[in-house]
């Protein structure tokens, strides 16, 4: 008779193989985790990228993957400095740190599971209010079904543990207590800089995409992370000193800053290109019109039961339906017949006018029709994120102060008006006339020819 597998392996695209316990095992077959199969990472991304159809199931194993590898990194004792030790003594404990590894890698393998269907592209205005897919993320980790996984593991985990290093202090709910311990291991799952999530879908993204921006050596910059003292500010000479965070060896700084330029370049060309933004519009204005009360359920039951399958059935439905609601977004999306760019927002535009966009779409669809006038504003990509970098010389310094490339990643700024297809050549002609007034930095009036008297200063 033979014993049971306990240990499995999983073929990836990016790693080669992922492994798992047979304890793990049993989190990975589970109703949440396996419903991310059928939830797409990037939207409608594959009607512009056509190989760009993979699922949140494999990120979040990915997430897993990499948060170990992390983890080991900056645990490994030879890898800790004495200040580090003092405040987290919890390193010297090898008990304490398996116990957290297996949290971590739980934690990685379950931050998605309050993923809407189409991911973030229906969370925006599709929830009630309140709520968001970190929120859904954390009634699914402690939920009965889920603290029944973690009591059978070896060791057993608590659930609110996971929950804390999935969705991390920022989001967790009110009332979470946070010690100085879970805030440094929440960073490893979702830091700004270094947490396994981003590092994961910039590397796989690119790959499914077939664009070569989101690459970098994670494997030199997994293996250089560090916990070190928080990087001081130059105005807070006086104030008490940064509580620890993950950072970087110097001798894999590089590899860090291909991790930033990859988020740079993969928000600039891929994430927010004007088509595949588009097309998250139309599904959005497609869920308004169609759901219950024109919001998404978060009864942990109906969202179980709530992924792009569902969606995409009554997409084409209504894509063969011209009486149906929402049939021109349907039809925009299930036939590739999306809006037309109409207004790009450029740099000069956004200084003069921060409302440039929405003053353009406004009297586009006084011009044209609101049905036929769809405006986009995706919040800003932020600025590179500050992390503390241990120079050779033992010197912990600021990212910022590391190398002043990191200067040029400037905050990415989109802003787009689009218009449908009937109404194109007309709407270009309208803006060719009218886009300096449209665009200028103050309005007092309606400028000539688009809409006279009713305008008001913006």
């Amino acid at each position: 008779m033979t014993s049971p597998k306990t240990r499995h392996e999983i073929r990836d695209p990016i790693y080669g193989f992922i492994h798992v316990s047979g304890d793990e095992r049993s989190v990975v077959d589970s109703r949440p985790v396996q419903r991310l199969r059928h939830v797409r990472q990037l939207a409608m991304s594959s009607l512009l990228y056509p190989a760009a159809s993979h699922s949140r199931f494999e990120h979040s194993l990915g997430t897993m993957h990499l948060a170990s590898g992390v983890f080991d990194a900056v645990t490994q004792v030879e890898n800790v400095t004495d200040d580090i030790r003092i405040q987290l003594p919890m390193l010297l404990d090898a008990g304490h740190l398996a116990y957290w590894r297996q949290v971590a890698r739980m934690a990685g393998l379950c931050h998605d599971l309050g993923h809407l269907p189409f991911s973030h592209a229906a969370e925006g205005d599709l929830l009630p209010e309140g709520w968001n897919h970190e929120r859904i993320s954390w009634e699914l980790i402690v939920s009965q079904e889920m603290r029944s996984l973690w009591s059978n593991m070896t060791p057993p985990l608590r659930a609110e543990d996971v929950a804390k290093l999935a969705v991390g202090k920022k989001h967790a709910p009110a009332g979470a207590e946070f010690s100085l311990w879970e805030e440094v291991l929440s960073e490893i799952i979702v830091g700004d800089a270094f947490g396994a999530d981003r590092m994961d879908y910039l590397l796989r993204d690119s790959h499914h995409a077939g664009v070569e921006y989101g690459r970098f050596d994670y494997r030199r910059l997994t293996n250089s992370m560090r916990i070190l003292p928080g990087s001081p500010r130059d105005d807070a000479e006086d104030e008490e000193p940064p509580p620890p965070a993950l950072g970087v060896e110097e001798g894999g700084f590089e590899s860090a800053r291909q991790l930033l330029l990859a988020r740079y370049f993969m928000f600039s060309q891929m994430y927010l290109h004007h088509v595949r933004r588009v097309y998250d519009l139309h599904l959005v204005e497609f869920l308004k019109e169609t759901l219950d009360g024109g919001v998404f359920p978060v009864a942990l039951e109906e969202h179980l039961q709530s992924t792009d399958n569902e969606v995409m059935v009554r997409i084409a439905e209504a894509a063969r339906d011209p009486g149906a609601p929402a049939y021109v977004h349907a039809d925009a999306i299930y036939n590739r017949r999306h809006f037309k760019l109409l207004y790009d927002r450029t740099d000069e535009e956004a200084k003069r006018n921060p409302e440039v966009v929405s003053y353009v779409a406004e009297h586009a669809k006084k011009e044209f029709g609101p049905e036929r006038v769809l405006a986009d504003e995706p919040e800003d990509a932020k600025d590179p994120p500050d992390f503390p970098v241990l120079t050779r010389n033992q010197e912990v310094i600021s990212s910022k102060r590391a190398v002043d490339v990191l200067k040029d990643i400037t905050v990415i700024r989109r802003g787009y008006v689009f218009v449908s297809r009937d109404v194109l050549e007309d709407g270009r002609t309208w803006l060719a006339a009218n886009r300096e007034d449209l665009t200028k930095e103050a309005v007092e009036e309606d400028a000539p020819g688009v809409g006279g008297e009713e305008g008001e200063r913006r």
